[in-house]
């Protein structure tokens, strides 16, 4: 499957300005009734020759391991933050991505001068920083951490349904499914269900939630 949409060098205008590390920075997850918000965050070299870069929605699952490894090979730094059901019930997922995303943008090395953030989030930190609606589909960091942060957290809900095999999270990642929200009302709540969140917060209040089709 080929990508209707390719990401842009647009970090080559940064670089142009005098900017010496551009970081992508974006997160996965902040829809999903179970498991951690993921951000990521990646400083590419301006000749890192990756093909193919675009918001992981688009890519097939083999299309994004191979270019995660192909990420991790060729950046110059990742950082990969996260924050879990715990957290995101405490604060909401809003700032819960926030904070998972200054995880991410803290742990690289070089530390980046300008940031590249996908979506409407500013100020993350005090870092030049432009925000980019749909900027998965415009930037090629942002694009690769979004395929990085993709790629982490499928792997992670593959492995945690080892643990929690009654809700099938290896296909459905913990997204509201109508296999996952039948599987809730089944098998109840797990400690890693978002406990606010509609789908879950109805079981734990003694109340049904509709189901789609239903």
């Amino acid at each position: 499957m080929t990508p209707r949409i390719l990401a842009e060098n647009c970090e080559k205008e940064y670089y142009g300005k005098g900017f010496q590390y551009v970081a992508g920075v974006d997160e996965v997850g902040r829809g999903c009734l179970a498991g951690p918000v993921i951000a990521a965050a990646v400083i590419l070299p301006m000749d890192h020759e990756l093909q193919g870069l675009s918001d992981s929605k688009l890519l097939s699952e083999n299309q994004r391991e191979k270019l995660s490894q192909e990420i991790h090979q060729r950046a110059i730094a990742i950082g990969i933050g996260s924050m879990g059901p715990e957290v995101i019930d405490r604060i909401n997922i809003l700032q819960a991505s926030c904070e998972a995303m200054r995880k991410a943008i803290l742990q690289l090395q070089p530390p980046p001068d300008f940031l590249l953030v996908d979506g409407n989030l500013k100020n993350l930190l005090s870092i030049p920083q432009k925000s980019i609606p749909q900027g998965d589909r415009r930037c090629q960091s942002i694009a690769a951490a979004s395929i990085v942060a993709k790629v982490f957290r499928d792997n992670l809900m593959k492995t945690l349904d080892a643990q929690y095999p009654q809700y099938d999270w290896a296909t459905n990642k913990g997204y509201p499914t109508t296999t996952h929200l039948v599987a809730i009302e089944k098998f109840g709540v797990s400690e890693l269900h978002r406990k606010t969140f509609r789908g879950v917060k109805e079981w734990i209040s003694g109340r049904s939630p509709q189901l789609e089709g239903s």
